[in-house]
């Protein structure tokens, strides 16, 4: 985030959270009072103990329990009176998109890379890590390509000088300066350049067969692959989650993690070890990419079990009440999945992400109740397939319902239903404040000042305590984990409203019990007078695509 912005949105936050606390607050619109009145924790406490309940089974994508949950919110949908939004094979109104996956599962024994050149070597796991829906088995010449970056507003390009076309890139997790608050790279926070996905649509454009992801070897916080074994739980199951995809991803070409020594095989001959390659482009953001001559990458992978499926994004519109406005459309998001179940163990998902598809559910309710409609059209989604990879909302990202062009804003909750306490997850790379019972993180508002602004002022009629943390962070990557990214990536000003982790996080143990109700309904709220307000202001928010770039 940019840091002039990150400081003032918290010093209004701080200014309406202690009006509020000297008894001033701003009164809820008169026109909205009604559906802001609708929002109840009564509610939110009946359908969490549906949606979280052990009849559904963990709600794991493409199983019974998941799809009783869609059937479930399209049927809320439908009381609430908003309109189907999608259409079915036949061309009738629906609140079903339909989303075609794959599952699969990777043949952790079968599958390896082999380095031929000076040096033969081959490695499987646990040496690499991840898989691909289709088999396949590729050789080609190798490219290191710095980290996988290009940044034409940031002036910054990895593959400048670089023919990555018919080979296999090899890349650095994260971006450049990472730790420098001065960074053209968004300070110490992640750009939406920062993930694996952006990085090999990118190497896919440079016409690369395959992207071999390694950490930085210079890094001051875990490997993405070390943060989500530190997670335990879900992450540890035996048998493994299978992995979904979908059918017609954009992003074609397989991407596999390495370890550090892999890495450094690879790069053997590089000129410099893989930490001098590193300085030298954290140095001035000068890429060091090239080709490792001599070099080429045998990458084999295969599946055990691949089968098709498909799952649903249940999506609901209420039509914008101006002629010249409902046109444009401001949407509000969560997803109905989690990981299911194991034999006897179930994975609630409570508070991730029932409590979000509770909350969005109450929107509608809400909006439904209020005499009176916002100008701008409001679209409700409840994606499919988060877990699996933010799949549903790539997938509306692809096949919009409503033009992106004119979609002025989203909100996006996943997990608002918890006090953020320390877990193994975040110990030592994150700082919790003392109290958190008020407290909400905001989170990718960076890319849309203006839409900050608007949550600042929805909130001095609510007064929670707004954090933006986690727009300042790189070890977690909070940033890209979840289904306002794939709107950003398309210049869609879009924020996360998220309370933070705990130690239930994708364990068992996130059950609707350790619910904090009454501040889940103050968020729920907040976001209904937020999305008033962007869908009646004159001026839609304004979409900053390079927050940093002027540095």
């Amino acid at each position: 985030m940019n840091k002039f912005t990150m400081g003032l949105g918290l010093s209004l936050a701080a200014i309406s959270t202690a009006a509020l606390a000297q008894g001033s607050s701003v009164p809820v619109p008169a026109d909205q009072q009604t559906g802001f009145d609708r929002i109840r924790e009564v509610d939110l406490r009946a359908d969490l103990g549906f949606i979280a309940s052990d009849a559904l089974q963990g709600r794991m994508s493409l199983q019974p329990g998941d799809a009783a949950a869609i059937q479930w919110i399209a049927a809320e949908f439908a009381k609430a009176g908003l309109v189907p939004a999608a259409a079915d094979d036949k061309g009738a109104a629906s609140y079903f998109q339909q989303v075609p996956l794959v599952e699969y599962r990777p043949n952790g024994g079968a599958n390896y890379l082999r380095l031929s050149g000076p040096r033969r070597l081959v490695w499987k796991a646990p040496d690499i890590v991840g898989g691909y829906r289709n088999d396949i088995d590729l050789t080609a010449p190798l490219a290191f390509a710095g980290y996988g970056i290009t940044a034409p507003g940031l002036a910054y390009d990895d593959y400048r000088g670089l023919d990555a076309a018919g080979k296999i890139v090899v890349l650095f997790e994260h971006e450049p300066q990472e730790t420098d608050p001065a960074s053209r790279f968004g300070g110490t926070g992640n750009t939406r350049y920062a993930t694996n996905r952006v990085k090999a649509l990118n190497a896919q454009a440079h016409g690369a067969l395959a992207v071999i992801v390694m950490a930085e070897p210079n890094r001051k916080h875990p490997s993405n692959l070390e943060r989500v074994n530190r997670i335990g739980g879900s992450t540890r199951r035996m048998p493994p989650l299978p992995a979904q995809a979908l059918v017609d991803d954009e992003l074609h070409i397989p991407v596999i993690t390495v370890s550090d020594a892999v890495a450094g095989e690879l790069l053997a001959g590089a000129g410099m070890t893989p930490q001098a390659l590193q300085t030298a482009i954290d140095r001035n953001l000068a890429p060091q990419s090239q080709i490792l001559a001599g070099k080429s990458l045998t990458l084999h992978l295969e599946n055990t079990e691949r089968s098709r499926g498909v799952s649903t994004n249940v999506v609901g519109l209420l039509p914008g009440s101006d002629p010249s406005l409902a046109a444009e459309t401001v949407i509000v998001s969560a997803h109905h999945d989690h990981d299911g179940a194991n034999g006897a163990e179930i994975w609630h998902g409570a508070d991730d992400n029932g409590s979000g598809t509770v909350g969005v559910v109450e929107l509608a309710r809400a909006f439904a109740a209020n005499p009176v409609r916002p100008k701008r059209s409001v679209l409700f989604v409840v994606f499919a397939a988060e877990e699996r990879g933010l799949l549903g909302s790539y997938y509306l990202a692809g096949h919009p319902l409503r033009p992106l062009a004119t979609t002025r804003a989203m909100i996006n909750f996943d997990m608002i239903g918890r006090n953020e306490e320390a877990s193994d997850q975040t110990t030592g790379l994150l700082d919790i404040p003392a109290d958190t019972t008020n407290r909400l993180n905001v989170i990718g508002g960076g890319y849309s000042p203006d839409f900050g602004r608007t949550v600042v002022a929805a909130n001095q009629s609510v007064g929670l305590d707004l954090d933006y943390r986690f727009d300042s962070e790189n070890a977690l990557n909070i940033f890209f984990r979840s289904d306002q990214f794939p709107f950003v990536l398309r210049d869609v000003p879009a924020v996360w409203f998220n309370t933070g982790f705990h130690p239930d996080y994708h364990h068992t143990t996130d059950t609707v019990d350790k619910i904090n109700f009454p501040k889940m309904a103050r968020i729920i709220k907040l976001a209904y007078l937020a999305l008033w307000r962007l869908g009646n202001d004159t001026a839609a928010p304004r979409f900053v695509s390079d927050p940093a770039g002027t540095r």
